[in-house]
C-alpha cells in the first residue's frame, strides 16, 4: 500500500448496485477500507457516525442529488470530494465544483485514473490526517464500540472479544446497516488470518462465530436486533 492510503477510509455513494460493488471491491484490493451508500439518505446516515478521508460520489441520483450532498457535506467540514456522472458537459463539472467538490470525474472511466486521482486529492489534504485518529464509537444499545481501539465496552467494562470475533467487529463496523455475504466475510477473515485461500469448512465455521458474537452484543442472541441475517444474501450489523 502506498503512503496514502495507509489509514484511509472512502465512502462510494451510487445508486447502481453493480457499479457500487465493483468500485468497492477495486478500491480494497488496492488498500483502502471501504464503506458503500446507495443513495444521498443512506450516506447522510453514515456520516451522521462515521469519519471518512475522501468521498466518491455519483451526482445523478433518485431523491437527493449529488451536487445538493456535495453542498451539505461541504457545509459539515472539509472532507473531500470526488463527483462521478453520466454527464460530462462543462456547465455540469461547473455545478460541481461551486458545490465544494474537489474533482469531478465523468463516467465512463478508467478504474486507474479514479484511483491515481484519490490518492493524489488524498496528498493535497494533509490536515485530515489527525482528524481520522479521533475515536468514533457505535452504539449498540448499552454497548459501545471504539472503532479507533477495536473495544466493545458496556459502560466502563470491557468486553473480551476472541481474534475472530474482534475481526468480525471490524469488518462489521466498517460497512454498518450494509449487507455482508458470507464469501465476503470469509475471503476477509482469511486475509486477516493470512490464508489466501479459504479452509474447508470455513462457511460454517462464519455462522458459528456469528452466533458467539451476538451472545456478547444482543439482548437476546435469538432475536437479534444489531447483528442481522439478511436470508439468502449474508449478514448486516445496524447500530442504533
Amino acid at each position: 500500500m502506498s503512503g496514502d492510503q495507509d489509514t484511509a477510509h472512502l465512502l462510494i455513494v451510487d445508486d447502481d448496485e453493480r457499479i457500487r460493488g465493483l468500485l468497492q471491491k477495486y478500491l480494497i484490493r488496492n488498500g483502502f477500507w471501504v464503506t458503500a451508500a446507495r443513495d444521498a439518505a443512506h450516506a447522510r446516515r453514515l456520516l451522521a457516525g462515521l469519519a471518512f478521508d475522501l468521498i466518491v460520489l455519483d451526482v445523478m441520483m433518485p431523491g437527493e442529488d449529488g451536487i445538493s450532498l456535495t453542498r451539505w457535506i461541504r457545509a459539515q467540514g472539509p472532507v473531500p470530494v470526488l463527483l462521478l456522472t453520466a454527464k460530462g458537459e462543462t456547465g455540469d463539472r461547473i455545478s460541481g465544483l461551486e458545490a465544494g467538490a474537489d474533482d469531478y470525474m465523468p463516467k465512463p472511466f478508467e478504474p486507474k485514473e479514479l484511483l491515481l486521482r484519490i490518492n493524489a486529492i488524498l496528498r493535497r489534504a494533509p490536515q485530515l490526517e489527525a482528524a481520522t485518529l479521533v475515536p468514533q464509537l457505535m452504539v449498540l444499545g448499552a454497548l459501545r464500540y471504539d472503532l479507533e481501539r477495536g473495544e466493545l465496552r458496556q459502560g466502563e467494562a470491557l468486553i473480551r472479544l476472541t481474534q475472530t470475533e474482534a475481526a468480525l467487529m471490524r469488518l462489521f463496523a466498517r460497512h454498518p446497516r450494509e449487507v455482508i455475504r458470507r464469501e465476503q466475510l470469509i475471503h476477509d477473515l482469511g486475509r486477516d488470518r493470512g490464508l489466501s485461500t479459504p479452509e474447508p469448512g470455513q462457511d460454517r465455521a462464519v455462522d458459528v462465530q456469528i452466533t458467539r458474537l451476538r451472545r456478547k452484543i444482543e439482548a437476546d442472541p435469538k432475536r437479534p436486533r444489531f447483528l442481522q441475517t439478511v436470508r439468502g444474501e449474508g449478514y448486516m450489523l445496524t447500530p442504533d
